[in-house]
């Protein structure tokens, strides 16, 4: 990771592909508990996110669960994604037609211990793999959701190669319509 910004409560660390950013926000902690900004406009700008988020969502899984790789065909979203319970890995794939780094990926753990976020840019696939016995997810996106224009791409698909923490001895638990998504090569 290179290119670092410090804005506010906030440390915008920009990754190898353009775009996907992981955020470090500050936490102020006693003997009570913590206190921490999860999202402040003005010191997003500064860091590189200047999106305007308009529908927030959050979910809870149980280790093993690997939720995606998904996107939005023609409602794509960014996304800013955080862990509130438990630790997962973070997946985003580029899936910009003529980019640089079309079909790498950039992953990150995201945890309620350690506070980050990540955000991933509009034209990419997006996934985590639960590495706890539990897991809540929240993410907010700048586009609502669309049910009937979702996309997907294999979880494992070898042409990626996304290099998953999956945990010894836990089966990966995919929903249906993961089992079944098409490598990077189909959607070319």
């Amino acid at each position: 990771m290179s290119d670092v910004i410090e804005s506010g409560n906030f440390t915008f660390t920009k990754t190898s592909i353009d775009g996907v950013i992981v955020v470090d926000a500050k936490a102020y902690g006693d003997a009570r508990g913590y206190f921490m900004e999860t999202y402040k406009r003005p010191d997003f700008v500064a860091g590189g996110i200047d999106v305007e988020f308009v529908q927030d969502n959050q979910s809870a899984s149980t280790k093993g669960v690997l939720r995606g790789l998904h996107f939005q065909i023609n409602h794509p979203q960014s996304k800013l994604v955080r862990v509130v319970e438990g630790e997962v890995f973070d997946v985003a794939v580029d899936l910009r037609p003529g980019s640089p780094t079309y079909g790498k990926w950039e992953g990150v753990v995201l945890s309620a211990e350690n506070h980050r976020q990540f955000f991933i840019p509009r034209g990419f696939a997006h996934g985590f793999y639960v590495m706890s016995e539990t897991a809540v997810f929240c993410y907010k996106c700048d586009d609502v959701y669309h049910p009937n224009d979702e996309g997907g791409l294999m979880w494992n698909d070898p042409e990626i190669g996304i290099e998953w923490p999956l945990v010894d001895g836990v089966e990966v638990n995919l929903s249906d319509k993961d089992k079944v998504h098409p490598p990077l090569s189909e959607l070319r």
